[in-house]
């Protein structure tokens, strides 16, 4: 097989216009797209700067032309009888030419083309045209002839086209309407190819391993395959070398006992061996006319749902490998909003210090989800190999989607080619259906009957039914072993979305919905927590960046900041979990901050309170927690825990601490007890903790606990205790519950408690800090912090040693100039208990620290 790569393009604005002269063309090396092209041309400003979003929406509704010429030898057409030219994926609505003769036209962004071009191919030059539509345009028109369904986010048209939703612009992302060859384009050429490569494997309970390798060949001539299963370490585990090729397909079986075969864990449960499948096909001479490499890993995955012990519903848990799995991770959208590019925007590397960020910060899974892509190969490959759990949606999202039969022919191709793209990934464990368009349909009082589960659905006004219900998990169950939701969030057993007994939930009555206070999160806990989240501003310097050269614009409410938050209502909400607990400014590095401590505070608090819930055999409670969301896609504020330039918030150091394998918790709740049920006035408020413990190794672990009482205002005050215990593996353990004497029963409203802060860290058998948390009174807003609290920040070299006679909250390092790589932020510091952070970067340079109430410091 011999394969020509076409990625010397020339482009045009059809017609010409802003971008191009008529007949002027540009250069470009795909895949690529027109946003990315102008910009390295400079005929365009970068939309990530300032307004200028809004200066090229023009782009996305032009018409374009990618033209390249390549050239074929005679050689080539006569010592090969078959010749396609691939598409790996093209954005959106393509009519391509070769030779001036049209081969295919396209419609849909997540699928390859391929076609065969033998009769239109010729000796010497030859010509390749794509002429590009605007999809916003063509959306519009399909939109009349159909009719306008309803969706929350983005214009209306986009349900129509299979091109990325968050193209259309989202709560958190710009409208850049992307065009162009955005995967790689190819010409084959070949005598036989393996057109399809199906590798399964079934894991039983006993962890033995059952693996089928199913190959389809594009043509029927006689040959032989060989395979090859290849450990690790490269040695050969089993092969087949004489498999016959039998009508264009063969088949083969290979068992393995238990333990003969490593099997791949989530990171932090064991290890993640990736093994390769080597196939070849030859003809009937032995000549080799292709060959395929796929990497795979073993595991036996389940979502559990059973009967819980003392509550209603059922769980949803990840069980890897018969290990029930606590599901602490993120939500994942595309990182840029060019992602595939010749500048190479996304390269490798750049999705490798996503996910490492992802497991560096204690997180075991990630969800991609439906508004944006079937990512890479190379972000799965990722994936497997650092032991990240993949929660894949299908590219739906919060929209009431058509299903007429051309638009669901697209569904069909799309889900065919993208689950036999993915299935062979370890890491992929569930593929959902869509994203929220099932809470679309409640709000918007649909026909949607839970009950219901032989109607065709196509006729009523929620029509998408068919596609979740039908259409989707038909192809995954035909073409893949993996498990299939119908939504994320979905309930079943006839229950809406918001049910927190059954399947997942997306819990967004903090900040949407209710807008209930952080510390209610313990209330709001469902079976599996798939999106919840809190904004937060990004790091400053991500800030003067959108900001360019607008300094005039630096403050929380300019026209050029606002612009660069895209969810409803921000302001307001901003302000409302500010206003609620914290005293606060607003100059543009401590609104900053302020929104930054808050997001760590509100989230951090999520992840701490659900963990507990994971009690055990029978008591998964809350199974999982995926916070919205990782990552930005350009310079913004959102709900992110790292921005656009991979710079963490505090928020993702808060969350690494309570993912850690090891964590201890607090509560404090005033209980109020009246003398008599006939009186308001006589009664009396204690003030009650609880501490419980988590570990989520497979080992029962034996610790000291101390439990540590601090006065804010009298550093000389200091009580507490210290006890041994054994944390159960794999789950949380209570360990108290009482009132304390620091904070004896108050008899009346204005009676002010003592500002006491109750900290505990869990200790190894070698006094190594495990584990730490202070639990300060809220809202924080109430605290007269003082003045002088005895801080010292010692730094030496790459470290910097914290160390203070009163406790402080919400410790932030900055240093000036390059960007510097901390191993922790938003700190809480006891006396006593001086804490070290390294800063890869730091290089003894001056640090900067903000904390809650140095304002008045």
């Amino acid at each position: 097989m011999k394969k020509v790569v076409l990625d010397n393009w020339a482009f045009t604005q059809v017609g010409g216009g802003r971008g191009t002269k008529e007949d002027e063309y540009l250069q470009a090396t795909g895949p690529t797209t027109v946003h990315v092209e102008l910009l390295k041309a400079k005929r365009i400003p970068d939309p990530f700067i300032g307004l200028h979003e809004y200066d090229v929406q023009w782009i996305g509704e032009s018409d374009w032309i990618f033209r390249q010429n390549f050239v074929l030898s005679e050689e080539d057409l006569t010592s090969n009888s078959n010749f396609d030219l691939v598409f790996d994926g093209l954005d959106t609505f393509a009519a391509i030419s070769l030779n001036g003769n049209q081969i295919l036209e396209t419609a849909n962004q997540f699928v390859g083309y391929r076609v065969s071009v033998k009769s239109v191919l010729r000796t010497g030059e030859n010509t390749l045209a794509l002429y590009f539509s605007s999809a916003f345009k063509k959306g519009r028109d399909i939109e009349k002839e159909y009719g306008k369904l309803n969706l929350w986010n983005g214009d209306s048209s986009r349900l129509h086209i299979r091109k990325a939703q968050y193209n259309y612009g989202w709560d958190w992302g710009p409208i850049l309407m992307t065009i162009g060859p955005w995967k790689p384009v190819y010409l084959e050429l070949y005598q036989n190819r393996i057109s399809d490569l199906d590798i399964r494997s079934v894991v039983s309970k006993d962890l033995d391993v059952k693996m089928t390798v199913e190959m389809t060949f594009s043509t029927n001539i006689p040959g032989k395959t060989s395979l090859t299963l290849r450990a690790p370490s490269g040695a050969i585990v089993a092969s087949d070398n004489n498999i016959p090729t039998n009508e264009g397909q063969t088949r083969a079986t290979f068992s393995f006992a238990t333990g003969e075969l490593m099997l791949w864990y989530p990171v932090g449960y064991g290890e993640q061996p990736i093994y390769t499948v080597e196939s070849d096909l030859f003809d009937e001479n032995g000549a080799i006319l292709d060959s395929r490499t796929q990497k795979i890993g073993f595991r036996r995955t389940r979502i559990v749902q059973e009967k819980l012990l003392g509550e209603s519903g059922l769980s949803f848990y990840f069980e890897i490998n018969n290990i029930p799995i606590f599901a602490g991770g993120s939500n994942w959208i595309p990182s840029d909003s060019f992602v595939r590019s010749s500048d190479c925007r996304m390269t490798p590397d750049r999705y490798r210090d996503w996910l490492q960020l992802l497991v560096n910060g204690n997180q075991n899974m990630i969800r991609v989800w439906g508004g944006g892509i079937y990512e890479a190969d190379v972000f799965y490959d990722i994936c497997d190999e650092l032991g990240i759990v993949v929660w894949q949606d299908f590219m739906f999202g919060c929209g009431q989607y058509p299903a007429y039969d051309s638009f669901l022919a697209l569904v069909k191709d799309e889900a065919e080619y993208n689950v036999k793209r993915l299935r062979h990934h370890p890491s992929l464990s569930i593929f959902a259906g869509n994203n929220e368009d099932y809470q679309v349909a409640e709000s918007m009082h649909l026909e949607l009957d839970y009950s219901d589960e032989v109607s065709d659905f196509r006729k009523t006004n929620f029509p998408a039914r068919y596609i979740y219900e039908r259409v989707l998990p038909e192809v995954v169950g035909r073409l893949s072993n993996v498990y299939y939701h119908r939504s994320s969030p979905y309930s079943g057993q006839g229950k809406i979305t918001t049910d927190r007994t059954l399947g997942d939930l997306h819990q967004w009555n903090v900040w949407h919905g209710s807008q209930e206070p952080w510390t209610n999160w313990d209330k709001l806990a469902g079976r599996f927590v798939s999106e919840f989240g809190m904004e937060g501003y990004p790091n400053i310097r991500t800030v003067d960046y959108w900001l360019g050269a607008e300094t005039k614009e630096r403050f929380p409410q300019s026209r050029i900041n606002n612009s660069h938050n895209k969810a409803d209502g921000f302001e307001r909400r901003l302000e409302l979990y500010l206003v609620e607990n914290f005293k606060h400014s607003f100059e543009m590095e401590s609104y900053v901050y302020a929104t930054q401590i808050m997001q760590a505070e509100c989230l951090a608090s999520a992840y701490r309170l659900w963990r507990r819930n994971w009690a055990g055999r029978g008591k998964e409670y809350t199974a999982g927690a995926l916070v919205w969301s990782l990552n930005d896609c350009w310079p913004t504020t959102s709900w992110s825990i790292a921005d656009y330039f991979l710079r963490p918030k505090p928020a993702y150091f808060s969350i690494a601490r309570e993912l850690r394998p090891y964590t201890v918790g607090i509560t404090r709740k005033e209980i109020t007890t009246f003398a008599d049920d006939r009186s308001a006035a006589d009664f009396t408020i204690d003030t009650v903790f609880e501490v419980w413990g988590t570990n989520s190794t497979l080992c029962a672990k034996n610790v000291t606990l101390e439990f540590l009482i601090h006065d804010l205002h009298d550093p000389e005050f200091k009580d507490g205790w210290t006890r041994t215990l054994t944390l159960s593996p794999n789950s949380s353990t209570e360990v108290f519950k009482g009132t304390i004497q620091a904070l004896p029963p108050r008899m009346t409203k204005t009676q002010v408690p003592n500002t006491i802060i109750v900290s505990s860290r869990l200790l190894d058998e070698d006094n190594t800090v495990l584990a730490r948390y202070s639990n300060w009174p809220e809202p924080y807003k109430f605290i007269h912090f003082p003045k002088d609290v005895g801080f010292r920040a010692e730094v030496d070299g790459d470290s910097v040693r914290l160390s203070s006679r009163r406790p402080m909250k919400g410790i932030v390092l900055e240093a000036e100039g390059d960007d510097v790589k901390w191993s922790d932020q938003a700190i809480d510091l006891i006396p006593g208990d001086d804490q070290v952070v390294h800063g890869v970067g730091l290089r003894g340079r001056d640090i900067k620290v903000r904390y809650v109430g140095d304002e008045i410091a």
